[in-house]
């Protein structure tokens, strides 16, 4: 990794990821990977499922991967010394499927998120397709001022999530997402949604992001792109249309303690009383507010 001083670069690729064209999207991969690296990039983010596509209906058992697939030792030995977060349907333990995200790095799987929030709503299946992720942990780059937390599209609509990323002190939060404009259908606007959260999250915790959509699709799953990196303020540095694109911008760890110094909100976020909270809202469930004591 580049060990400049506080900064890094960083990308991320917006591309259209063909269902099912396991080899037709590799090869897509590679090319992003090699302009990333020729760009400088220390890291780079791909969509959620890039490897697959994200409409796995009858097709997990198909697409589905294992850590040790020569495929991702293949993309993992592109890489080099550059980090690169892309999306998969994982097999994992006991013939379990899971919607994964995983960390390639000089030749080999460094970290796995596996996706905690399977939505079931909408246009959207995932709970009868995977089986849902248990633990929500980080990575750490060589210049440790730099922890990176993956959450992948629905996770983030979870603000708990959010939080409990925050408070594990990570400095970038990486987000693989699969935003269709139709996907919950009615008045509901998935760039606008995207927008207000990208931008409230950022600010609200002194975080840079990086967020991958896909783009392409067809009626009924059309995606509409608009990956971004965000700075320590939740304003966009770098914005992509609706089409394929790669973007690169540069990251400040100076900018991050000042955003933190000015808007303390991970100082001042008082586990102890969330956690008690937690706790108490247990013993009360289904009580009715007139028998709770005070």
């Amino acid at each position: 990794m580049n060990q400049r001083s506080n900064g890094m670069t960083v990308a991320v690729a917006q591309i259209e990821c063909h269902p099912g064209a396991l080899a037709e999207n590799l090869e897509k991969h590679l090319e992003m990977i090699s302009k990333a690296r020729a760009a400088g990039a220390e890291l780079l983010l791909f969509p959620e499922l890039s490897l697959c596509g994200y409409e796995v209906a009858g097709r997990v058992l198909d697409v589905a991967m294992s850590r040790d697939d020569p495929r991702l030792v293949r993309l993992a030995e592109a890489a080099g010394d550059m980090r690169v977060v892309v999306g998969l349907v994982e097999e994992g333990i006991a013939a379990q499927f899971h919607n994964s995200a995983f960390l390639l790095e000089r030749g080999r799987v460094a970290f796995i998120h596996r996706k905690l929030n399977l939505p079931t709503y909408g246009n959207l299946e995932e709970g009868k397709h995977f089986a849902a992720g248990r633990y929500l942990e980080s990575f750490e780059l060589e210049d440790r001022r730099w922890r990176c937390g993956v959450l992948i599209c629905a996770d983030c609509w979870n603000p708990a999530l959010v939080h409990l990323a925050a408070v594990q002190g990570i400095t970038l939060l990486l987000l693989p997402v699969a935003s269709a404009m139709e996907a919950l259908g009615g008045d509901f606007s998935n760039p606008t949604g995207w927008r207000k959260a990208l931008e409230f999250y950022g600010m609200i915790y002194g975080l840079p992001l990086l967020f991958a959509n896909h783009c392409g699709g067809k009626p009924g799953m059309a995606f509409w792109g608009g990956s971004r990196i965000l700075d320590a303020y939740g304003e966009a540095v770098a914005e992509a249309g609706d089409g394929e694109e790669l973007l690169v911008a540069d990251l400040d760890y100076e900018q991050v303690k000042r955003a933190r110094y000015l808007l303390p909100t991970l100082r001042d976020s008082n586990l102890d009383l969330i956690r008690r909270e937690l706790e108490r809202q247990k013993d009360i469930v289904g009580v009715p507010p007139e028998s709770r004591e005070v």
